[in-house]
């Protein structure tokens, strides 16, 4: 048992920010290849008049379609943290004000996403600002987590109308002939 605080690692901090950027382009590939599938089966299902059944697949869609914008987000956050690293290196109590929203952004998408290299980073991040920072962030009790990344992560049921687009849309690419109801 170690009675001293481990500390931040700046290069084991850049490393895994680089590879969650790696992990993210395999996830966009696995993602949209899974999509593209969801969609032709939506589109067989409006087809055989199934449209219950269509419908609730196509909520998987839009979450799925979420997560994909989430991880854009997140990714473009990760390369900035690698090029502003030794500015991070510098402070102590709490990150400069124009890194905050990516800080607390990856501490908040640690939990929500499935990539092992993320959850790395929040614990560099919690070893550099202390458990309370990262325990708001990750409940984005100070607000500084961007608000598309969040709306995309914390997503509930998709409203009906959003719903009917994307029926609507898969119908349309996929030459289906499927009149939304009225």
């Amino acid at each position: 048992m170690s009675f001293f605080k481990a500390k931040f690692d700046p290069n084991k901090c850049k490393l895994n920010l680089k590879l969650t950027t790696n992990r993210i382009k395999l996830l966009r590939n696995k993602k949209e290849n899974a999509l593209k599938s969801h969609r032709r089966d939506i589109a067989a299902l409006l087809g055989e008049h199934k449209e219950e059944s269509a419908r609730i697949k196509v909520e998987g869609v839009i979450r799925e379609d979420y997560t994909l914008e989430a991880l854009d987000v997140v990714e473009l956050y990760c390369e900035l943290l690698v090029s502003r690293l030794k500015i991070l290196e510098e402070t102590k109590e709490r990150p400069p004000e124009d890194l905050v929203e990516a800080i607390c952004s990856l501490i908040f998408a640690s939990s929500r996403l499935e990539i092992p290299e993320l959850s790395e980073v929040r614990t560099q991040f919690e070893r550099k600002y202390g458990r309370e920072f990262v325990a708001d962030a990750a409940s984005n009790a100070d607000t500084c987590v961007n608000p598309k990344l969040y709306f995309k992560l914390t997503m509930s049921a998709p409203q009906l109308s959003l719903v009917i687009e994307y029926l609507n849309q898969i119908a349309k690419d996929c030459g289906v002939a499927w009149e939304p109801p009225v």
